[in-house]
């Protein structure tokens, strides 16, 4: 139980990096999103922001939803990993 435990919060922990890469690559205007790595750490992590996107409109050209999405993230990441803890 605790391999899998384990397990489910690395899988967390490197979905929160993959968008957290996803966001600093986005100052760089010069990354072609169409090429691998890009492509897999664009379409990855779109699915979920997207969700937040259209929810949090830009405001004054500045994207907030990922740090939205980011803390929605965190919360369920803890609420599914205490909860499998207090399962144990």
């Amino acid at each position: 139980m605790e391999k899998l435990i384990y397990g489910i919060n690395n899988l967390f922990e490197i979905y929160f990096w993959i968008i957290l890469v996803r966001c600093l690559l986005s100052f760089v205007p010069t990354i072609d999103w169409y090429k691998q790595p890009f492509a897999f750490i664009k379409d990855s992590t779109d699915i979920y922001l997207n969700l937040f996107r259209k929810l949090i409109p830009p405001l004054n050209g500045l994207d907030f939803s990922p740090i939205v999405a980011i803390i929605v993230l965190q919360v369920i990441q803890y609420a599914v990993v205490y909860g499998l803890l207090l399962l144990k």
